[in-house]
């Protein structure tokens, strides 16, 4: 005869047991839980990782109120002089056509067109535009000493970055590239700086720019336009660059603004890789100055620079070739950090 309570003897062990199951069970979640929260980075961490990787607007590039903007091409007609301004920027748009090495007018210059760096004829907001030519020239300009005039800051480019020889103060095509450069800028009251003009200045690093560092950035962005060796890309007829060489015998030399790292860094900030804005960068503070530490590090014609810059103590900070004012050495001129070399010019 079976004894009636065994069944419900095996029940409550059977119960006894899932329990015990249960709680180890729930303790080894428990800790498991515990042992997530003590080592995982806590939320905030997580939130700033996710937003570092998210591309942000850089606010100190927008200032869309108030920021230049070239004229309306259209209006160019009813100008008195519209065709002379008409040729102005043609030849701005296609230099190396009529003044290249094979120029059909001239051949005083390395085969790049002027809006190779100064984007679509200098009417792009912070892309090295001509916007502010006619109300701030002429001017004393530290670099010679000298009051300079508008020809003669064209011809400084033809003999810097086109690595070539300035035009005749009274030839046709200098008369045209100035008419077109003070049409640009007929709103821009005479002596202002309106926002959007020139270059975009790049906030400083607290590290010396890296070249390493900058070829990086160059080989991932720069290589599909620019070629692995900064040879550029030439256009169909052969005769000028589509996309121009960086380093080399057809590039800018070393008296050119660009070989300062600082006009680099702020060119490409707010316009490189293609598709990039002053609104929407694609290369960090960082990046740029490293690219520029980079591209100006290859070697590329050199010009005779004894004249430059008489009151030594008016260098820029990135100017790359003594004698200086202070003590830093060249090498810090060129790649910084130039926080300390601000800091003894005050």
């Amino acid at each position: 005869m079976k004894n009636s309570s065994q069944p419900v003897v095996a029940l409550i062990q059977g119960l006894l047991g899932l329990s015990f199951i249960v709680f180890i069970l729930t303790l080894f979640v428990a800790a498991l839980v515990i042992s997530l929260w003590r080592f995982a980075p806590p939320a905030q961490v997580i939130n700033e990782k996710i937003q570092a990787a998210v591309p942000k607007t850089d606010f100190r590039l927008i200032k869309e109120e108030g920021l230049w903007k070239a004229p309306d091409w259209n209006e160019v007609a009813e100008e008195p002089n519209a065709e002379q301004i008409q040729y102005g920027r043609e030849l701005i748009a296609h230099t190396s056509e009529y003044l290249g090495p094979e120029g059909k007018v001239l051949q005083i210059s390395n085969g790049m067109n002027c809006q190779n760096c100064h984007l679509e004829a200098g009417t792009v907001p912070l892309g090295n535009n001509y916007g502010a030519v006619a109300a701030t020239y002429p001017k004393v300009r530290a670099r010679s000493g000298l009051s300079e005039d508008i020809p003669k800051r064209i011809n400084d480019c033809f003999e810097r970055s086109l690595n070539g020889r300035g035009l005749d103060t009274g030839s046709k095509e200098l008369k045209a590239m100035v008419a077109y450069m003070i049409w640009l800028g007929k709103d821009v009251p005479k002596g202002s700086n309106l926002p959007g003009v020139g270059i975009y200045e790049v906030p400083l690093l607290d590290r010396a720019a890296d070249p390493i560092l900058g070829k990086t950035v160059y080989d991932r962005q720069c290589t599909s336009c620019h070629g692995a060796e900064g040879q550029g890309l030439k256009a169909s007829s052969g005769t000028s660059y589509t996309y121009p060489p960086l380093w080399g015998p057809d590039s800018y030399n070393n008296g050119a603004g660009l070989y300062r790292l600082s006009r680099f860094a702020g060119y490409v900030k707010a316009n490189m890789p293609l598709g990039a804005t002053y609104e929407r960068p694609l290369l960090s503070d960082g990046e740029s100055w490293d690219l520029a530490a980079y591209v100006n590090s290859m070697e590329r014609p050199s010009k005779e620079l004894s004249g430059d810059w008489p009151d030594i103590s008016k260098k820029p900070m990135d100017h790359p070739f003594g004698p200086y004012a202070d003590t830093f050495s060249e090498q810090q001129h060129k790649y910084g950090p130039f926080q300390p070399i601000l800091a003894a010019k005050k």
